[in-house]
C-alpha cells in the first residue's frame, strides 16, 4: 500500500503466509526489519523497481518499507529513515545517493546496502560484485553480514565529501566515465569523453603532500580505499597513485592502461599508503569521487577513515576489478 500520512511514499511489501519453500536468509545478521531508500528516477533503477523490490523481500518473508525518494524531501526522507534504526536500510539510487546516505549512517548507525542503481555503481560493485541490482539484493539478504567500511573524505573548506572507492583528483578524472563506456561497450561514447579528456590532459599539474612530506607534482592524484585497492592491508589508510606523464604519447599509453588493464603497472605511475593528503592547483580541480564528477577548490585536502560505515555485504565482499 501507499502511505499518504507523510512527506515520503512509502511501499509496504507484504509476506506471502502461505508461501511453503521461502528463500533462506543470511544468518549473519537478523533481518526483522528493513527499509529501502530508492529513486525510480536514477539511470539504473527504471520504473518499476519499487513493486519488483517489494516481491522479492516478499520472497524471503520480509515486511519491508519502500520510500520513494521524491525531489525537495531527500534529507528529510534519509534522516527519517535512519531514525527508524532498520535492522538493515537498503539504498537504490544513484552513487552519489547511496554515498550520502552511507556517509550520513556513519560507523555507529545501522547496517547500509548500497544497490547498483546509479551509472557507474563503484561502491555496490566492490561490495556485491554485480552491477545488477536484483541479484545484489539477493547476496545481501542471503549472504549478507557485517561489514565494517573504512574510505576517505575530501575536503576543500566549502563542502566535505566522503568516498568509499576512489577519489580521482586531477584532469585525468576526465578518463573514468571513458573506461566504463568501455565496459558498457558503449564505443562512441567512450571516444567522446576521451577526447575531452585528451583536451585537458595538460590542464594543469597538480602539487601535492602526503602524509606532511615534501611537495611532490602530478598530473593526478588517485586516492583508493582498502576495500578495492590492490596494494595495501585493510587497516593500513588509503593507496595514493601519483601519474606523471611528460608528453601526449604517455597520455594515450595511461589512457589504455586505464581503460583495458591495470594502470598501476604503467611507468608514469607511483604508489604508496597514506594517512592524509594536501592537494593544491592554480585553478579548481576536476575530480571524480566514487564515480561522481565534482568541480573541488585550488586547496583541497584528504583523510583516511578507518571505519566510515558499516555495510550488509557478502563476508568478504565481492572486490571489484579496480579502479
Amino acid at each position: 500500500m501507499i502511505g499518504t500520512g507523510g512527506p515520503a511514499r512509502v511501499i509496504a511489501a507484504t509476506v506471502d503466509s502461505g508461501t511453503a519453500d521461502l528463500p533462506i536468509l543470511t544468518p549473519h545478521v537478523a533481518l526483522g526489519r528493513v527499509t529501502m531508500l530508492l529513486n525510480p528516477l536514477s539511470g539504473g533503477v527504471g520504473p518499476n523497481a519499487a513493486s519488483e523490490a517489494s516481491g522479492i523481500f516478499a520472497e524471503y518473508g520480509l515486511e519491508a518499507a519502500i520510500v520513494v525518494l521524491e525531489g525537495g524531501q531527500f534529507d528529510a526522507q534519509v534522516q527519517q529513515a535512519l531514525d527508524v534504526w532498520p535492522d538493515a536500510l537498503f539504498v537504490l539510487a544513484g552513487d552519489g545517493t547511496a554515498r550520502a546516505v552511507a556517509s550520513r549512517a556513519g560507523p555507529d548507525g545501522p547496517l547500509i546496502a548500497p544497490l547498483p542503481g546509479g551509472t557507474m555503481n563503484m561502491l555496490p560493485r566492490a561490495l556485491y560484485g554485480t552491477s545488477d541490482w536484483k541479484n545484489a539484493l539477493r547476496r545481501a539478504l542471503e549472504e549478507g553480514a557485517e561489514q565494517s567500511v573504512a574510505g576517505g573524505e575530501v575536503s576543500d573548506g566549502r563542502v566535505r565529501q566522503s568516498f568509499f572507492c576512489a577519489a580521482i583528483l586531477g584532469a585525468p578524472a576526465l578518463w573514468a566515465p571513458a573506461r566504463e563506456a568501455v565496459r558498457e561497450g558503449k564505443f562512441g561514447l567512450a571516444w567522446a569523453y576521451g577526447r575531452r579528456a585528451l583536451k585537458r590532459a595538460f590542464y594543469g599539474r597538480l602539487r601535492f603532500s602526503l602524509d606532511g612530506r615534501a611537495d611532490c607534482r602530478a598530473e593526478a592524484l588517485v586516492l583508493m580505499s582498502p576495500m578495492i585497492s590492490k596494494a595495501i592491508d585493510e587497516h593500513a589508510g588509503l593507496e595514493a597513485a601519483a601519474m606523471n606523464t611528460a608528453d601526449a604519447l604517455e597520455v594515450f599509453r595511461l589512457a589504455a592502461h586505464a581503460v583495458f588493464d591495470d594502470w598501476r603497472q604503467d611507468p608514469a605511475v607511483t604508489t604508496r599508503s597514506i594517512q592524509q593528503a594536501t592537494v593544491r592547483a592554480r585553478s579548481r580541480i576536476p575530480s571524480v569521487i566514487d564515480g561522481e564528477p565534482a568541480l573541488l577548490r585550488h586547496v583541497t585536502k584528504v583523510r583516511f577513515i578507518r571505519r566510515a560505515f558499516r555495510a550488509l555485504a557478502p563476508n568478504p565482499p565481492t572486490q571489484a576489478a579496480g579502479v
